[in-house]
């Protein structure tokens, strides 16, 4: 059984900095790619970074771009969001997902496997 478990959630200042992590198991994703979605109140859940798992090549929301950085350790079965420069407007429900394809994009059909979100507040 597949299971994504994300921690690293909390309230932090506008400017601040936080790193989510996602611990994967159940399976090997080392074929596939990882990705970060996030949904705010409100909102529909939007893509935020993805991962391919083989050669670590990332994509981003253009939101995001030059503030978030996705990584992955192969040891460990896990995917980090390193989140830097957070505005009140990144405040969401950040959520893990995993997919089977290798170019899975941006939208959550691509996505196969998800955990259960982890909440991210920034305060202005």
């Amino acid at each position: 059984q597949v299971q994504l478990v994300e921690s690293g959630g909390g309230l932090v200042q506008a400017g601040g900095s936080l790193r989510l992590s996602c611990a994967a198991s159940g399976r090997s994703f080392s074929s596939y790619a990882m990705g970060w979605f996030r949904q705010a109140p409100g909102k529909e859940r939007e893509f935020v970074a993805r991962i391919r798992w083989s050669d670590g090549r990332t994509y981003y929301a253009d939101s995001v771009k030059g503030r978030f950085t996705i990584s992955r350790d192969n040891f460990k079965n896990t995917v980090y969001l390193q989140m830097n420069s957070l505005k009140p407007e990144d405040t969401a429900v950040y959520y893990c997902a995993a997919s089977l394809q290798a170019v899975p994009g941006s939208a959550e059909y691509g996505y196969h496997y998800w955990g259960q979100g982890t909440q991210v507040t920034v305060s202005s």
